[in-house]
């Protein structure tokens, strides 16, 4: 039996992609959800939201040509239907060892770093600009009486 646009289906999540989701439909069709079509906010890694084997209810946007299918997990779900709430996922051992995200008070020693640093970089860009001009001037006798 085939799916037709509009038909909600149930099926499994087979693959996870970074702009989307491949589902196996109990019908046995695969289709691609989107990104975009995951949640109403904002979904920034699919892997917050489904993992492979869960199952998942979708709407099939449209059955396009070459068997491709478009699925939408956002459109399928009912307005009292409770909210889909991102996973809290276990850090990976890169990140364990990661510092943590800088604090207001390190902010501001940064930017007071990088003014620092911008006033530098002027300065020394000054200084080699002057050099150049310098140099170039001597090359083309500018500064010496003729």
């Amino acid at each position: 039996m085939a799916v037709e646009a509009g038909q909600i289906a149930r099926g499994t999540v087979i693959r996870l992609l970074p702009y989307g989701v491949l589902v196996r439909l109990e019908e046995g069709t695969t289709g691609l959800v989107h990104i975009s079509e995951i949640d109403q906010n904002y979904v920034r890694d699919v892997a917050e939201y489904v993992q492979v084997n869960d199952p998942v209810v979708v709407k099939v946007i449209a059955s396009g040509e070459k068997g491709k299918t478009e699925l939408s997990m956002k459109q399928a779900r009912g307005e009292n239907d409770p909210p889909l709430v991102p996973r809290v996922r276990e850090p990976r051992e890169e990140e364990e060892d990661a510092p943590p995200p800088p604090s207001s008070q390190t902010r501001r020693e940064q930017r007071a770093s990088l003014e620092e640093k911008m006033r530098d970089f002027m300065g020394d860009s000054a200084e080699r600009l002057s050099d150049l001009r310098r140099h170039q001037d001597s090359k083309l006798g500018k500064g010496k009486n003729r």
